[in-house]
């Protein structure tokens, strides 16, 4: 428990100082990778906030290795709430009372997915290690084109200069399909380190399409996602990745490697029912946030206009 919520605080805090340096930084873009690595390599603020991050990853293995996998993403899921609070108190960044809701509805869903999963050495759902590789491609390069499309698609509008500011919920689920073509591909390689043989399995490695798709989402994943998250609040853009890279994960993962849905109706209604209510509310979400207002300027008289003075 100790451990889940150190991990919280540091993934939350890491994203939060990411986010405080990219401020301070020039604008960066994914058109420019060599010069947004450069920037944020030169920024010492940003190391501290990806070290927080690396040191979070560390404390999760723990978490993993201490409880249940149902416990820990529960415990997990509530780290949007605190990235929310840091968000408001370190960057001073507003959410509105419908974007509280959104937050609070995927929150509900993601844990409705949670509470779905069985855990215990004898009631425990089956884990499979392996998937077919074509159906792994058949899902993941979709997924990583879809994700660069939508991206590209929000930069464009994003440069109109009469649009509205986005709050980067495109962003958001960009940079999410990525990760969750991430998360299956880590899945893949955590089989291969189970079997037998370092020099074998290393081999089978490199023949399979999961180190090839890390390099990419790695990449470009980086470079995204920090550039999303220089142009949009931190608070709505990592809960909304999160939420996506979860769903991803989770439903195309099932299907790619062949793990069943719960038997029990009460598990597969809560699974159905979470993924449909985050899915909703995802799609019900502001794109834009409202344009500052101008001060008022007195009227300034129009030209020819002829001054009356009394007589």
């Amino acid at each position: 428990m100790a451990a889940a919520l150190m991990a919280n605080t540091l993934y939350s805090l890491g994203f939060v100082l990411e986010k405080r340096a990219l401020t301070a930084l020039p604008q960066v873009s994914i058109r420019q990778p060599a010069r947004l690595l450069r920037l944020v390599l030169g920024s010492p603020l940003w190391i501290g906030g990806s070290l927080s991050l690396a040191a979070g990853f560390g404390a999760q293995l723990v978490v993993y290795r201490t409880l249940p996998i149902a416990a820990a993403q529960g415990i997990f899921v509530s780290g949007l709430v605190l990235l929310v609070l840091l968000s408001a108190r370190l960057l001073g960044e507003e959410t509105s009372g419908r974007e509280r809701y959104a937050l609070g509805a995927i929150l509900a869903a993601l844990l409705m997915v949670v509470l779905s999963l069985r855990e215990g050495p004898d009631g425990g759902e089956t884990v499979s290690r392996t998937a077919p590789y074509p159906l792994i491609l058949l899902v993941c390069v979709p997924s990583l084109a879809a994700g660069v499309w939508l991206y590209n698609s929000a930069e464009r509008r994003a440069r109109h200069r009469h649009r509205l500011p986005t709050t980067g919920v495109e962003y958001g689920v960009a940079v999410g399909l990525l990760y969750g073509v991430s998360s299956l591909a880590i899945k893949g390689v955590s089989g291969y380190l189970t079997t037998s043989g370092l020099g074998g399995a290393v081999l089978d490695l490199l023949r399979s399409p999961y180190p090839y798709l890390l390099l990419f989402t790695g990449a470009f994943g980086l470079v995204m996602s920090q550039a999303a998250l220089q142009r949009c609040r931190a608070s709505l853009i990592v809960p909304v990745c999160t939420t996506v890279t979860c769903l991803y994960t989770a439903v195309l993962g099932t299907l790619s490697f062949g793990e069943a849905l719960p038997e029990d109706p009460l598990r597969l209604t809560l699974r159905v029912a979470g993924t449909a209510l985050a899915l909703s509310v995802l799609m019900s979400m502001p794109r834009h946030d409202r344009r500052p207002e101008r001060p008022e300027q007195s009227p300034q008289p129009s030209i020819g206009a002829k001054e009356l003075t009394p007589p």
